[in-house]
């Protein structure tokens, strides 16, 4: 596929994922793909690649003689990042933004504990430098800057716990970070209180310490909570 392809078959997912997940059509709708190939002037070629990304996330699946119908949001692949990232952008947000808060508050204490005890050198060292660089990035409204450290701060965390299973939640908490930025659902700059956790958790790593490095990571999970209760109620 060309690169003006791809261009074509990501605007047309995305618009049409958005669409999905934000009720535009409803439980058992049905999505017409000769309706989608002419709103969007693209091939039927893209746009059965485009449902067929769309069946592989669980939102629509493909039935002859009935057509692309949407499925229960309930069976929809909520861990994907795509899927996060349109229900992020609906109306949703709030509600999606505390679950997915709280999926955190689960995962990551317990991976802080495992990554004291499995932490490469080379992980407690890029643990310190990214936690600096949120310090750095912390004031003056450099939220870019400071949710790129964030972001790669948290995926070491979930590959150092050793466990692989929360090593693949990496793209989900990007997506979390990312969307609570760009929707700005933060302060125009980071609560300091939990910068300096962020600080203290790649101490705890560092110097083998699991019960804190647990504890100071739920400290930042229920912040993170609290901020929701202020920005998203």
């Amino acid at each position: 596929m060309t690169t003006e392809g791809r261009g074509l078959h990501t605007h047309v997912l995305d618009t049409l994922g958005l669409a999905i997940t934000g009720g535009e059509y409803p439980e058992g709708g049905v999505v017409r793909t000769d309706e989608v190939a002419r709103r969007f002037d693209v091939s039927r070629t893209v746009v059965r690649e485009v449902v067929r990304v769309l069946e592989s996330m669980h939102l629509v699946q493909s039935r002859r003689r009935v057509g692309v119908t949407v499925r229960p949001a309930r069976e929809w692949n909520v861990y994907d990042p795509r899927v996060i990232r349109w229900r992020l952008a609906g109306n949703d947000r709030p509600r999606q933004l505390r679950s997915l808060t709280v999926l955190r508050s689960a995962i990551e204490p317990v991976a802080a504990g495992l990554a004291a005890v499995h932490a490469t050198p080379e992980q407690c060292a890029a643990l310190t430098e990214q936690a600096l660089g949120m310090v750095a990035t912390s004031r003056g409204h450099q939220l870019e800057g400071y949710l790129r450290h964030d972001i790669a701060f948290h995926r070491v965390v979930l590959d150092a716990s050793g466990n692989e299973m929360f090593a693949r939640l990496g793209d989900v908490v990007a997506e979390v970070l990312t969307g609570r930025t760009r929707h700005e659902v933060m302060f125009h700059d980071p609560d300091p209180a939990a910068v300096t956790l962020h600080v203290r958790v790649a101490e705890a790593v560092r110097e083998r310490d699991a019960a804190r490095a647990e504890e100071l990571t739920r400290e930042i999970a229920v912040g993170a909570l609290q901020e929701l209760d202020v920005l998203a109620p």
